[in-house]
């Protein structure tokens, strides 16, 4: 009894599936990579948020150029206690004092600062470019992925369709008296694992409807097919040394990197520049309280630098290169180990998938229909029947994620270059 509740309760869960995605598909999004990547680049919050992080970044190099601002300073008598007026300066009396100085920045500092902001301009941009590349490769997974969760719910429905067949005339032979009851209940059961099988998938669908309508920001109502080449790729020859150096060149990761050591590098400069005192020239004017009435000077000023020649910031900037080189070879140590991996990788799966596999899969469905039909001739077993659709539905799983595995290694060949080496 309880079996059976929980057989109906399941085919409940899977009609309210079905209608829901019925509704869904009222607003179905058919797509293919090319067009949701234009899409996901247009209309991606993320992208967007980091592309003002480089306007930012890019700010602060035209402020480095700026010269810093003179300064005017006065001092004029409020209160001299023979007039008995405030601000009096009648009959050329009273106290006026007025300097305009200007600071003068010497060793390269502004060019030496202008370095090192474009040089974290450059850092900005390579995090943008980063994360533009690991948000495309998200997407071009779960496009892959979601285009072989369509094909499989293609795959359950045609078994399920099937067995529902096969449970109606075997529950007709049953009531008749010619079917035994344990012939019945193995084919309920099959069926009750088929749907089962359906609900989970219809579950890792809507989870990845979620993710790719938000890297599309396509409306929340919609419905994403994703519609792809699932012919055999054409074999490309792949060289690890010139994809090595294409990495090299396009890997904005590695260009990060590269970026943050050159501007560490700027960084000890600018801070060996720093030591150098600055120069504050300035002129003044004295009406009263000088040697002379109506004084006029030059004014020349610098820091003596006996006690901080700021050796902590040129100390800590060493430092700093040295972590920042440390961290260069890692991360070229990574992207060779990277590319020599997903080589490898697209090789092993491109070897599996072919043209013949194809082939195979058409042949295997011919057979099912075949097997089909002498089972409801009586022509085989209850038994073999059920073991081959089983077999059937494993193999045909199993040739629908090695497609999904040959598109994951492109994308992962394509990632770990940082450039498009082969189109999915």
């Amino acid at each position: 009894m309880c079996k059976i509740k929980t057989l109906l309760f399941l085919l409940v869960v899977f009609f309210c599936c079905n209608t829901n995605r019925a509704t869904a598909q009222t607003d179905t999004l058919k797509i293919n990579f090319q067009d949701a990547e234009k899409q996901f680049l247009e209309n991606n919050l993320a992208l967007l948020a980091q592309k003002y992080n480089i306007e930012a970044s890019k700010a602060l190099i035209q402020q480095a150029k700026l010269w810093d601002n003179p300064v005017l300073s006065t001092d004029q008598n409020i209160w001299d206690g023979g007039s008995k007026k405030f601000f009096y300066h009648g009959n050329n009396s009273g106290q006026v004092f007025v300097q305009l100085s200007q600071v003068f920045a010497t060793a390269g500092k502004r060019g030496k600062q202008v370095k090192v902001a474009e040089d974290d301009a450059k850092v900005q941009e390579a995090a943008f470019a980063d994360l533009m590349r690991n948000l495309r490769y998200n997407l071009q997974l779960d496009f892959s992925q979601l285009a072989t969760l369509n094909a499989q719910e293609k795959v359950y429905q045609n078994e399920i369709s099937s067995a529902q067949n096969l449970v109606a005339a075997i529950q007709k032979s049953f009531d008749a008296g010619n079917t035994s009851m344990k012939d019945l209940i193995r084919l309920k059961a099959l069926l009750f694992g088929l749907q089962n099988d359906m609900v989970e998938n219809h579950r890792q669908v809507n989870d990845l409807q979620t993710e790719l309508k938000t890297l599309l920001q396509t409306k929340e109502t919609a419905f994403v097919y994703p519609l792809i080449n699932d012919k055999p790729v054409e074999t490309v020859t792949l060289d690890i040394p010139g994809l090595i150096e294409q990495a090299k060149t396009n890997r904005p990761d590695y260009l990060s990197n590269q970026y943050q050591l050159s501007s560490a590098t700027h960084n000890l400069a600018y801070q060996k520049a720093l030591a150098v005192p600055d120069v504050t020239i300035g002129a003044a004017y004295d009406q009263n309280s000088s040697y002379a009435r109506n004084y006029y000077g030059l004014q020349i000023g610098l820091p003596l630098p006996f006690f901080n020649r700021n050796q902590g910031n040129i100390k800590s900037a060493k430092f700093n290169i040295q972590s920042q080189e440390a961290t260069v070879k890692q991360n070229e140590l990574q992207l060779k180990n990277d590319v020599v991996a997903a080589v490898n990788q697209y090789k092993l799966n491109q070897q599996l998938f072919s043209t013949q596999q194809l082939e195979f899969n058409e042949q295997y469905d011919k057979l099912f229909n075949s097997m089909l039909k002498s089972f409801q001739q009586r022509q085989i077993s209850l038994i073999e029947f059920v073991d081959f659709f089983d077999t059937y539905k494993d193999t045909k799983l199993k040739i629908l994620q090695q497609q999904y595995n040959l598109q994951k290694a492109i994308a992962d060949l394509n990632f770990a270059t940082g450039t498009t080496i082969i189109k999915s």
